[in-house]
């Protein structure tokens, strides 16, 4: 990554992370950067309209302006605007987390993530990467995309942390996992990566990229429905892998 724009998303986030307006010594400090480069990335965030000082000495923070962007940019999303619905309406289905990731190489990353009315619930942020590939459902099935080549490669390098008395023991039974959740269209993870949380995880393909669904939530609550959850996401990974209708003036 470009060092200026790694700094200057290090700069946005660092006011995320404190809630608060922070001046230029604190910003330098926090991010461990000189004061020189904070004050370079503050004068052009405060003539693009981004940045603002509340008074003289009174400290920094962002403007509303990132929020408009995002909005107009987040309203325009071609992804989520294709799986806003069917994800929805399986959200409302489960009454549990419902997430969407997209995959690139051997990572995935979160693009969508509906949150049920639980009190309890299952989180992630939007951006995040999905985190341990042979424990969590969503990197099962990454992993159970890959062609043999590429997953014997994986499991070669692979060392297993258990995470939890559940997390998979061996990289026999992890292979054994992919093979059954290619088999029947969806992948478990059941207090693999997190205690008391279980989550499903189904795949589709649109337009030569693969996408995640995942739902998540308390195993207490999940394990009744295991198998409408997993009937439900495996029918909405098959709608979102069809074509879109065409539009009217098509």
């Amino acid at each position: 990554m470009s060092k200026i724009v790694g700094r200057t998303l290090d700069f946005l986030e660092v006011f995320a992370d404190q809630k608060r307006p922070l001046s230029l010594s604190e910003i330098a400090r926090l991010l461990e950067i000189p004061a020189s480069s904070c004050h370079d990335v503050i004068q052009a965030l405060q003539e693009r309209g981004y940045i603002y000082e509340l008074a003289p000495r009174g400290g920094y923070y962002p403007t509303l302006r990132i929020f408009e962007v995002a909005k107009i940019i987040a309203a325009y999303d071609p992804v989520v605007l294709r799986a806003d619905s069917a994800l929805r309406s399986l959200r409302d289905a489960m009454d549990e987390s419902v997430l969407l990731s997209k995959v690139q190489g051997m990572q995935a990353a979160y693009l969508l993530a509906l949150e049920p009315g639980h009190p309890l619930r299952f989180l992630v942020r939007v951006g995040d990467p999905v985190r341990s590939l042979y424990a969590t459902s969503a990197g099962k099935a990454l992993l159970g995309s890959l062609g043999e080549p590429a997953l014997s490669a994986y499991l070669k390098a692979l060392t297993i942390e258990r995470l939890t008395p559940n997390t998979i023991a061996s990289k026999a039974a992890l292979r054994a996992e992919l093979e059954e959740g290619n088999r029947r269209g969806w992948f478990l993870n059941r207090e693999q990566s997190q205690e008391g949380v279980t989550t499903l995880s189904g795949r589709f393909v649109w337009s030569s990229v693969i996408y995640i669904v995942t739902i998540a939530g308390p195993t207490s609550r999940m394990e009744p429905k295991l198998h409408r959850a997993a009937e439900a996401l495996t029918q909405a990974c098959r709608q979102l892998e069809l074509p879109p209708p065409p539009r009217p003036n098509d």
